[in-house]
């Protein structure tokens, strides 16, 4: 799928419960949005900052799936999410259901805290399977759709992918409008530092 609307940031990182196992997830949400997915395997000894400091060069219009849990430790320090809220590097989780319960609740819930306890800019959540879309008057999550991995009918399935494919760019496009920019250097100061 092609987009014919520019993202209005350079890229967003996908994060998961767990880490994403598999590039398929990410390839088919990157293919759905119309961003070019990073196949990059990623480890615990891996520096976030140097990771993401390499993005900032890639061309806009990516799409990450990150391989680690977003909150487990990293072996220099900290964790990805303290390192995507340093950063201010949009993401969005994706929720797999668990075969176990009806809706991804509890994990969503913990995940989505996690995020934002730390900072991340969290454009929201997409639900992996199930048998429905997720409820977002439920549990008050700022669920912004579902992808059958089943496939469900032609029709039925482009239209829950465009309205998945709005919703994100909608909530992307207001994340980079209220981003603070970098602070700019006052020139007054500048001029009282020369030697």
């Amino acid at each position: 799928m092609n987009t014919a609307v520019p993202w209005p940031a350079d890229g967003l990182v996908l994060v998961a419960p767990g880490g994403l196992a598999g590039a398929a997830a990410g390839s088919n949400l990157a293919a759905l949005l119309g961003l070019r997915p990073l196949l990059r395997a990623i480890t615990a000894a891996d520096a976030p900052d140097a990771l993401l400091t390499g993005l900032a060069a890639e061309p806009a219009g990516w799409l990450l799936s990150l391989s680690l849990d977003p909150g487990q430790d990293l072996e220099g320090a900290g964790c990805w999410a303290e390192a995507l809220a340093a950063w201010r590097q949009p993401a969005l989780l994706l929720v797999p259901v668990d075969a176990d319960a009806p809706l991804p609740a509890g994990c969503a819930r913990a995940y989505a805290a996690l995020l934002q306890l730390r900072g991340v800019p969290c454009l929201g959540l997409v639900q992996l399977g199930g048998d429905t879309p997720p409820q977002p008057q439920r549990d008050g999550l700022p669920w912004l759709g579902w992808i059958d991995p089943l496939g469900a009918d032609a029709e039925t399935g482009e239209a829950l992918a465009q309205a998945l494919r709005l919703r994100i760019q909608l909530r992307w496009r207001d994340f980079s409008a209220a981003r603070p920019d970098p602070p700019m250097p006052d020139p007054a100061d500048a001029a009282a530092h020369q030697v």
